[in-house]
């Protein structure tokens, strides 16, 4: 056994047997009681006295170990500690020896309770310590060896005392095995809890190598979408007919197919590892719902589907929640609502109940479908699973969208269930709660960004090229740079309005070239800084805070949220100037 080990043992028999104190102060008093009022044995409290200073020593020798579990007592220390229990014990059981040599007809028997109880007290309390053990138990064992002696000596024509040496080994073998056993118990009990422990730490590191796979795969995918979703936005505002416009469509949409699963993906990975959460800020409740049906009205007019909403007035205007994470359910919803229904109407029902100073609020999207099989409602929410191999083919998709919004609603404090009757359509039930909030105050307007001189670093080519595309239509023609140093470099010659600065770069990367230019001196130390990156986690945006970054984008890049991004650290930059 190690050190470390032996040291474990020690402190656990000692916080064991602190923790037995209670019951060895109390047995010496109520036994003392006990014979002195029934057999007429004033001298037990002797006894009691006696054990009870026993203890008393005990307690004191072994509180630094108590107190301090961590440091190792020196060598003299220890052995006072293994020898307290022998102390103990031989103390406690010299009672039996009177009782034994008693001419009252049930002391004997007295003793030889007393002595068994207290041996499998010994080992229950002293197991995790074989030496303690072994200690505790020895004045025990070599009473009851005693103890056909002294009946013997006491009571020379007692035809059973001879017996009593049966018993006593009897009692000694059944103890020992019952001390073997607990200890193999015990053993087994500690290896199976090791390799629970093992078992969770490699699950652990399966899912953590997973997650940074997942995460990696995902910073090396945005860059070919940035660039598809960029160069099909320019090509489709540029072409010069219809099929042109057409094609740079399909393009796009393509490449929005590619943005959402490789989402969904991220989102399934973030919430396996128990990483994802929701924010709570006030948000516009009626304008958030009131987004996602305008957004999926001309896909069900394509389909020539109606697109309903009941109820929306009940709902309350302003609530604290996550507003995205709200989105992103709604969403999937309506784009599996009307993905499945081929004629007929969808309907969102929406109903508000106030409740503890918050509200309840239950969002049904009803379509008029083929429905699903009772069967297999259960499998809705099973990643990765689709209901048929038909439905793969027709429709596509990931099968993790229903499963995400499920864990997402339970984030935030509701649940996602669904119902469906087959032939007649399916209902799927968002329920969450969400705390009551005031409208916030006013916003400052907007700077205007046409203009503007922009300084975008980025290490890909592509990702220069796409971010270059989107910036055009807003009137800015940027300066391009491909490293942090070569970022640094222009920093301190030129002076820009904002840097779009790619957070993950070999060399020197984002967060370490905003620190140093933070740090100059040069024209471009207090310009803001909006960092660019594939993993747009909390996390990941409090390190960019930390290093003087100003705001942040993901990628890929929607070309509002630039604008909106743009705008709001020009707002601010011109507000401090004019202070």
């Amino acid at each position: 056994m190690s050190a470390n080990s032996a040291q474990q043992s020690l402190v656990r028999t000692m916080q064991a047997r602190r923790g037995n104190l209670g019951l060895r102060l109390g047995a010496p008093l109520v036994i003392a009681l006990i014979l002195h009022l029934i057999g007429g044995m004033a001298w037990v409290w002797i006894w009691a006295a006696i054990y009870t200073a026993t203890l008393a020593a005990e307690v004191w020798l072994t509180g630094p170990l108590v107190r301090h579990p961590d440091v190792a007592p020196p060598r003299w220390r220890r052995r006072i500690f293994v020898a307290m229990p022998f102390v103990t014990s031989l103390v406690f059981g010299a009672l039996s020896l009177p009782l034994f040599a008693s001419q009252e007809r049930f002391a004997p028997t007295l003793g030889g309770m007393l002595l068994a109880g207290s041996l499998l007290n010994v080992i229950v309390v002293n197991c995790t310590l074989r030496s303690a053990t072994l200690a505790a138990g020895a004045p025990y064992v070599i009473y009851l060896l005693a103890a056909p002696v002294v009946a013997r000596l006491a009571n020379p024509d007692a035809p059973l005392a001879t017996a009593l040496w049966f018993g006593a080994l009897l009692l000694v073998a059944a103890v020992a095995v019952t001390a073997r056993t607990l200890e193999q118990a015990l053993r087994s009990e500690g290896e199976a809890k090791d390799e629970a422990e093992r078992r969770r730490y490699e699950a652990e590191e399966a899912v953590a190598a997973k997650s940074a796979f997942v995460a990696m795969i995902s910073h090396e995918l945005r860059t070919p979408i940035s660039a598809i979703l960029a160069g099909a936005a320019k090509l489709h505002q540029d072409a010069p007919d219809a099929s042109a416009r057409g094609h740079a469509q399909l393009i796009g949409d393509a490449g929005a197919m590619m943005r959402t699963l490789l989402n969904d993906l991220l989102d399934f990975s973030r919430l396996e590892a128990g990483r994802m959460a929701v924010e709570t800020s006030p948000f516009d409740l009626r304008r958030t719902v009131s987004d996602s049906l305008r957004l999926w009205r001309p896909d069900a007019a394509k389909k020539g589907l109606k697109l309903r909403v009941e109820g929306a007035a009940a709902l309350p205007r302003w609530v604290a929640g996550d507003s995205m994470r709200l989105r992103q359910v709604l969403n999937n919803l309506l784009s599996n609502a009307i993905k499945f229904t081929e004629r007929g109407a969808v309907t969102v029902q929406l109903s508000a109940e106030p409740r503890d100073g918050g509200w309840r609020l239950d969002m049904t999207v009803v379509d008029t479908g083929p429905g699903i099989p009772r069967d297999l409602i259960g499998r809705l929410f099973q990643p990765f699973d689709q209901l048929s191999a038909a439905v793969v083919r027709r429709h596509g998709g990931s099968g993790l969208g229903l499963g995400i919004s499920r864990e997402l609603a339970r984030l935030m404090g509701g649940d996602l269930t669904a119902t469906s009757v087959r032939g007649q359509g399916s209902r799927f039930t968002l329920t969450l709660t969400a705390d009551a909030a005031e409208a916030p105050a006013e916003l400052a307007p907007r700077a205007a960004i046409d203009g503007a001189r922009v300084l975008v670093v980025d290490d890909h080519v592509v990702n220069r090229r796409a971010i270059e595309l989107v910036l055009e239509p807003f009137g800015i023609r940027p300066t391009l740079a491909e490293s942090g140093e070569r970022a640094l470099e222009l920093l301190g010659t030129e002076l820009f309005d904002v840097v779009l600065m790619d957070v993950y770069m070999p060399g020197l990367d984002g967060r370490d070239a905003t620190r140093a230019l933070r740090a100059g001196l040069g024209p471009n130390a207090a310009t803001p800084v909006i960092a660019v990156t594939a993993s747009a986690t909390e996390k990941d945006w409090d390190a960019c805070q930390a290093a003087g970054m100003n705001a942040h984008v993901a990628k890929p890049i929607e070309p509002a949220e630039l604008y909106a991004a743009l705008s709001t650290v020009l707002a601010a930059e011109a507000d401090r100037v004019a202070a």
